[in-house]
């Protein structure tokens, strides 16, 4: 019996080609990635309310006014009230500068009704109010009712005597809010600010003051305001409008 054995291809040997060595210098080095530019998000800045930013800048100039010259209290007190006050005015009239005295009435009274709001009794009443609440705070609160561009503006700054103690409220429904409010610098130590907003944000508003008149606007933001001043300064007072 023949033995069949498996039969083999001899390949050829071919010599390896051998490996040049490579200098250093023709390494081909990977090059760096460039890094994305990273996503800068641009924000605006928050615009300020123009009575906040009038404030802020009172402030800013009454220290800066303090710290230089001896009498700094009387002087911050003053160019704060200045700024505050002209400012104020001057948006709670639209923003022209109005000035009429011809609209201040004859003799003095702290309660200046131009726009026929109140009737005489209600004027009567506000005036004691006022008068007893001068008396027991010393804290001066004075009101003007106007329908712009119908008001003294300006003038009742003089008329009044309006000095760092000196509540200014101007009743004006022109602008939908009837409310607005100039506080001077020494009212604003004692009295947190979101006591204004909060009398104007409850009594002011276009729905209330259209359900229950002008009238029961203005009487009862100084009854709020009589409250508050009354109350014991803390870190509670004037915290809820009744």
């Amino acid at each position: 019996m023949a033995l069949l054995l498996p039969s083999f291809r001899l390949l050829p040997l071919t010599p390896t080609r051998a490996t040049t060595p490579t200098s250093p210098l023709s390494v081909r080095r990977p090059r760096p990635r460039a890094l994305p530019n990273p996503h800068v998000r641009c924000c605006a800045s928050r615009t300020t309310h123009p009575a906040a930013a009038a404030r802020e800048a009172a402030a800013y100039w009454a220290g800066k006014i303090a710290g230089a010259v001896p009498w700094k209290a009387a002087v911050s007190g003053a160019l704060a009230l200045a700024v505050c006050f002209n400012f104020f005015v001057g948006s709670a009239n639209a923003r022209t500068g109005v000035n009429k005295p011809e609209l201040l009435p004859k003799e003095f009274t702290t309660v200046i009704d131009v726009a026929g709001f109140l009737s005489s009794g209600q004027e009567i009443r506000l005036r004691q109010e006022i008068e007893d609440l001068e008396k027991d705070t010393g804290y001066k609160l004075r009101v003007l009712a106007q329908n712009y561009p119908d008001t003294p503006g300006l003038a009742i700054k003089d008329f009044w005597q309006v000095d760092e103690r000196t509540i200014v409220f101007v009743a004006d429904p022109t602008f939908g809010n009837i409310i607005n409010f100039n506080v001077g610098p020494l009212v604003d130590l004692d009295v947190p600010r979101s006591f204004w907003s909060q009398v104007s944000g409850k009594f002011g508003n276009m729905f209330y003051w259209k359900e229950k008149g002008e009238d029961a606007s203005i009487e009862a933001a100084v009854t709020a305001i009589s409250r508050c001043l009354r109350d014991p300064t803390g870190t509670n007072n004037c915290s809820e409008v009744l």
